[in-house]
């Protein structure tokens, strides 16, 4: 999940400094992939069909259905998520992700939208009125199909909200009912999975129900059941449903249903086994403003539960050159970690010497791309993380001497699919709002990569004390588990009480 995009940001309240501060985070849902208009339209090899999910976070791969769908339908199938967490039929094509998805092409659109769209008493700048609900999906059909593509609207997922029959009462029925009524009005094939996700979950019960569901922090920080977004087990179960029904709503794409229910691959039965609490190794690379000494790594380390084993293999002084040219690389790869939180930048800069320098579109970003790769192949989750903010003020605006290299992060993170936290991004955003002296309470005293750098400086405003470990390793934890999601168990929540969501 790459926190750079203004769009897909959400807000939360925190006391910062005495201050109530904003802080931006993601809505739940899938990292952003790279997207290339050029490309969009080019097809997996060997796939004769593509089918497209439009909607928002109960349809993606890491909190949906989506991943669960795609293995119920056969090689032949080239399917493609365009949905994205948080999205509502206002917001998708607001931030562009409708008019992206006309481009990749497909045969067919599963068009599923809701849950965001409902009304609160908040107003969130996404929710529409039962009629522009409406008619925004009016609108998706008529294009898509202007365009040669044939929808399919799915009804909203229910929410797993039982009560004291130990029947689900759905907050989505009025949506459903209007969906449908389009779909026949427009003559649309539907798929009625608020129906069905109903039946089934009334059949199961609340406590499998609960099997099926990430984690989340209720206000005094305890993991509770997330009501909304699915695990691995609970997209396979629904992916399954939803692909049968396909089969049954559009027979010509029966035969495209395998005939027998995926089962869940090793990754998939390791992130079950981590949500239903077992033990994770999560190994840290990078520099010293990552390692235990002044870095965020021991911040991150002291709000996980005692599942987690952190092993942070981080060196000062350090580029993503340096890094593995001594063999701290072969070493860290050889620990034979779960996750691999990797970040680096701050040593690949110009003026660190030819042992330490980097380019930030070439040889940085290759130097990236390899330790992604180099984990995956490991059977292991890459994550990358962009470098934290330095603190120094000039004429009372920070400056930003970082901003190339994270951005090659990003960019290296989205083209290999995998989750990115920019930290960069956050740590400036919050240090925007502070003065020089606000941002000097986190600085750290006598650090010894500091004191070999800038020898002519006492103040630290690259290495982090106590207090700025505990802020910036939280923030990477809680935004780390916004996309994967397995780890929330793993995360001691922080009471939510006296906090409220804000509108950007």
């Amino acid at each position: 999940m790459i926190l750079s995009a203004k769009t897909w940001w959400t807000w939360a309240i925190v006391l910062i400094l005495g201050q109530v501060t904003l802080v931006q985070i993601w809505a739940q849902g899938d990292p952003p992939k790279a997207f290339d208009p050029t490309t969009a339209a080019l097809r997996a090899p060997g796939t004769t069909l593509r089918i497209d999910l439009i909607g928002d976070s109960t349809q993606t791969n890491n909190a949906g259905y989506g991943r669960g769908f795609c293995a119920n339908v056969t090689a032949q199938v080239d399917c493609v998520n365009m949905a994205k967490g948080g999205a509502s039929t206002k917001t998708f094509r607001e931030q562009g992700l409708w008019e992206r998805s006309l481009q990749t092409k497909p045969d067919y659109m599963l068009i599923q939208f809701g849950h965001n769209d409902m009304e609160s008493k908040d107003h969130l700048p996404r929710q529409t009125t039962m009629a522009e609900y409406e008619a925004n999906l009016r609108r998706f059909i008529a294009e898509a199909r202007e365009a040669g593509i044939k929808p399919i609207l799915v009804t909203p997922l229910t929410r797993r909200f039982f009560e004291a029959d130990g029947k689900i009462h759905s907050d989505l029925a009025a949506h459903a009912e209007t969906m449908k009524r389009v779909a026949a009005e427009m003559k649309v094939p539907l798929i009625d999975l608020h129906r069905d996700s109903i039946a089934y979950l009334d059949g199961v019960g609340e406590n499998t129900g609960n099997t099926l569901a990430i984690t989340k922090k209720d206000d005094d920080g305890k993991t509770i059941f997330d009501k909304t977004h699915l695990d691995w087990k609970g997209s396979y179960v629904f992916g399954r449903i939803l692909a049968v029904d396909m089969g049954k709503a559009v027979p010509a794409l029966a035969k495209y249903v395998k005939p027998q229910a995926a089962t869940l691959p090793p990754e998939g039965n390791k992130a079950m086994n981590i949500i239903e609490g077992g033990s994770v190794k999560i190994v840290f690379v990078g520099d010293s403003t990552v390692n235990a000494g002044g870095g965020w790594g021991k911040g991150f380390c002291a709000v996980m539960t005692p599942n987690v084993t952190c092993v942070n293999e981080a060196l000062n002084g350090r580029s993503s050159k340096s890094f593995s040219d001594e063999g701290a690389w072969k070493k860290a790869l050889e620990d034979k970690g779960d996750y691999y939180l990797i970040q680096f930048g701050h040593n690949d800069m110009k003026g660190k010497g030819p042992e330490r320098e980097t380019d930030p579109e070439t040889t940085f970003a290759a130097n990236i791309r390899r330790y992604i790769r180099d984990v995956k192949a490991m059977g292991a989750v890459p994550v990358v993380v962009t470098s934290l903010s330095r603190r120094n003020y000039k004429d009372g605006v920070l400056v930003q001497d970082l901003k190339d290299y994270s951005a090659a992060a990003r960019r290296v993170g989205m083209e290999e699919n995998v989750t990115v936290i920019d930290l960069n991004a956050m740590s400036v955003k919050l240090l925007e709002g502070m003065t020089q002296t606000q941002a000097d309470e986190f600085d750290a005293t006598g650090h010894e990569d500091e004191r070999a750098e800038n020898k002519k400086s006492v103040v630290d405003r690259t290495h982090l004390n106590a207090k700025g470990q505990a802020l910036f390793g939280r923030m990477v934890a809680d935004t780390l588990v916004r996309t994967q999601v397995e780890l929330g168990p793993d995360v001691i929540g922080e009471p939510a009480k006296g906090t409220a969501s804000v509108k950007p």
